[in-house]
């Protein structure tokens, strides 16, 4: 059974930083898509990044030039750097893993910027 598992959420006045993983057990030959997604209260949730297993990366416009996605593929981790945070960031964020007939989902990590 394969598990993504998040850490690194939390608390943090705005303009700070913090730095998401999600790591999957388990093997993979390869993940063409790893991504991180959040969800706030009240809203659906929406794409943050995505970075495709040849590193090409996609960025929600509210995140671009603060948000840096980037994985390691040998330990079947992604990473969100998260910059110059803002009270609107704050959300759930899930880790999302997709490939060819899978997808896996973290459990979510909260993100909470004070003003």
């Amino acid at each position: 059974q394969v598990q993504l598992v998040e850490s690194g959420g939390g608390l943090v006045q705005a303009g700070g930083s913090l730095r998401l993983s999600c790591a999957a057990s388990g093997s993979f030959l390869s993940i063409p898509s790893m991504a991180w997604y959040r969800q706030a209260p009240g809203k659906q949730r929406e794409l943050v990044a995505r970075i495709f297993s040849g590193s090409t990366t996609n960025y929600a416009g509210s995140v671009k030039g603060r948000f840096t996605i980037s994985r390691d593929n040998a330990q079947n981790t992604v990473y969100l750097q998260m910059n110059s945070l803002k009270p609107e960031d704050t959300a759930v964020y899930y880790c999302n893993f997709y490939g060819l007939g899978y997808e896996f989902w973290g459990q979510g990590t909260q993100v909470t910027v004070s003003s």
